[in-house]
């Protein structure tokens, strides 16, 4: 396997080749390197964040693995070619369909390490050390993935050596970088040395440029200890060995007994009706699956496919629905299994019935008066996510992260992974934002053995009880309203899969009270807006959203978003 699947990536490192058919959308990067776009087939489709991991999902298809092979294999080659995001050292969540018809959501994110307590980044006047939970050694969480994969295996098809061996031979190997890729690294070459004991593979002195081949030894090594002695490969022996030495050099917390317990947690998923459809999502601690829901039934009953895409009226409502949803998220939203989440009466009709009573059309609501609702009782952007469907109805949406790009900037010295910076993701002091701005209050305080609240949002939605659309991007806060708005311009407005996912998108996520608008979003619409009293603000990109939908014949088509290098595959 190992020889045979390295041969079959050769040709990949050095040029992709692509005969364009029917259905098929071929974009070329800096270095003439083909990413395809989107794709229509019948066998089984693969969208991930970077080509040469979608390519690895589809040799596994091919190999004969199913879904939640190829998805397992796709998060460690991400974990290799796409170290900002893809990763060993953050966590996840994966929601999958089964062809027996089971859904399954497994819970691997990051978890507070045994020695953390409520006010660790604060300083002596109670304010925050911003610096503290966004890099260095003391950001980081447990590392969950790799249990994750570990707790996927139940519901795959081939052994995981043949898994792993494609993200060995990346490392081992190396892979090309793109004029994009070397000039991140190249931007980071200050923090990398900053953050880290021992100087990291991303650091070149001469500086990465288009064409360099980037070759992790370290990575590799520490990929075959797991390949040898599976998740105690990485929870204990030389790996753990080396990241309980790496937390001591650089003052971490995290011991040898933290990274023996962590465990991962299979979860009831999050599903509701939507106008005939089915949606599933991930329960707490994600927070996804309970905003889709309410911002899908808060604009169940209001005529928006007559208000058009992205026309004013549309916007507007969508928006209000948005600033209700993340109010509530503030408040009442954490880590179910330390805090009683009120899920039901968040997600009721009534209550959502209720939170739009004072939405008035043509006006903007202010966050100062809207607040969280009332209830009876006392995550860089740099995320990563990637969908997968077979020939037999199998389905998986999974969605990873180190929370900013590249993480806490930390890399375990003599294992050539990057550890996340997940610890910014709890309300470090509630009322007090974090890196994406979002507000947390007590239900999303520290405290150890505790996982934080996340807003990645890994999504199927099925019709005629089959998988229709499986759906996930990464954006920190953004996360919920690009899926809400993807699901919202297939099923409401009608919309190719390829507009669902690359036409402008917008965001407001109650504080700060600001619209965020891509580039392109409607001039005419964003004067309209304003008129009505919002303050909009333009932004880079929102989210890299993956989807891939099942069409009447069928088919699958599998569309990657055209904001990054993000790739579709299938056959």
């Amino acid at each position: 396997m190992k020889k045979g699947f390295f041969f079959f990536l050769i040709p990949v490192l050095f040029a992709f080749v692509y005969k364009p058919g029917n259905g098929h959308q071929v974009i070329y990067d800096q270095g003439g390197n083909a990413i395809q776009k989107k794709i229509i087939c019948e066998n089984g489709a693969v969208v991930s964040a970077h080509p040469l991991a979608s390519k690895v999902g589809l040799a596994i298809l091919k190999m004969g693995g199913n879904a939640v092979d190829a998805a397992i294999a796709i998060q460690l080659a991400l974990a290799v070619v796409y170290p900002n995001a893809g990763n060993i050292g953050g966590g996840g969540f994966m929601v999958a369909r089964l062809s027996n018809g089971k859904q399954v959501t497994i819970d691997y994110r990051e978890m507070a390490p045994g020695k953390a307590y409520k006010d660790m980044y604060l300083d002596e006047k109670g304010n925050p050390i911003v610096e503290k939970s966004l890099s260095g050694h003391l950001a980081s969480g447990i590392p969950g993935t790799i249990a994750g994969l570990f707790e996927s295996m139940k519901y795959a098809k081939l052994s995981f050596n043949k898994l792993i061996q494609p993200a060995i031979d990346l490392a081992e190997k190396g892979f090309i970088l793109n004029d994009r890729e070397a000039k991140t690294f190249n931007s980071l070459k200050a923090e990398f040395t900053k953050y880290n004991t021992v100087t990291p593979v991303f650091v070149n002195s001469a500086g990465w440029k288009a064409g360099d081949t980037l070759i992790q030894k370290d990575l590799a090594e520490t990929l075959k200890r797991i390949k040898k002695d599976g998740a105690k490969g990485f929870y204990e022996g030389q790996t753990a060995k080396l990241i309980v030495e790496e937390m001591q050099r650089g003052k971490g917390i995290i011991t040898a007994e933290d990274l023996k317990s962590y465990k991962p947690i299979v979860r009831e998923p999050h599903i509701f009706k939507y106008k005939g459809y089915t949606i599933v999502g991930m329960p707490m601690p994600s927070s996804g699956g309970l905003l889709i829901h309410q911002m899908m039934k808060m604009i169940e009953n209001r005529p928006l496919a007559s208000y058009g895409f992205e026309s004013p009226e549309a916007v507007q409502l969508m928006v209000e629905v948005e600033r209700r949803a993340y109010a509530d998220r503030a408040q009442f939203m954490g880590d179910a299994d330390f805090i009683k989440v009120p899920v039901k009466q968040l997600s009721s009709d009534e209550y959502l019935k209720k939170r739009m009573e004072d939405y008035v059309p043509g006006k903007a609501g202010n966050s100062l008066l809207v607040k969280p609702g009332d209830i009876p009782q006392h995550e860089s952007e740099e995320t990563t996510h990637l969908c997968v469907v077979d020939k037999n109805g199998n389905a998986v949406s999974v969605t990873t992260t180190l929370n900013n790009s590249f993480g806490s900037k930390t890399i375990v010295a003599g294992a050539g992974f990057i550890l996340n910076d997940e610890m910014d993701d709890f309300s470090v002091k509630p009322g007090s934002p974090n890196l994406y701005g979002a507000i947390g209050g007590e239900a999303n305080s520290i405290k150890a053995g505790k996982r934080m609240l996340s807003s990645m949002t890994p999504t199927i939605i099925l019709k005629n009880n089959k998988p229709f659309i499986i759906v996930g991007t990464p954006g920190g806060t953004t996360i919920p309203t690009s899926v809400f708005q993807t699901i919202v311009n297939i099923i409401e407005f009608n919309m190719s899969t390829e507009d669902a996912v690359w036409k402008p998108k917008f965001h407001h996520q109650w504080l700060p009270d600001n619209v965020n608008i891509e580039k392109g979003f409607p001039d005419a619409t964003k004067k309209v807006l304003e008129a009505m009293g919002y303050k909009t603000v333009e932004r880079g990109g929102i989210g890299r959203t993956e989807v891939i939908k099942v069409l009447p014949n069928g088919k699958f088509e599998a569309v990657a978003d055209n904001r990054g290098d993000d790739s579709a595959e299938g056959w």
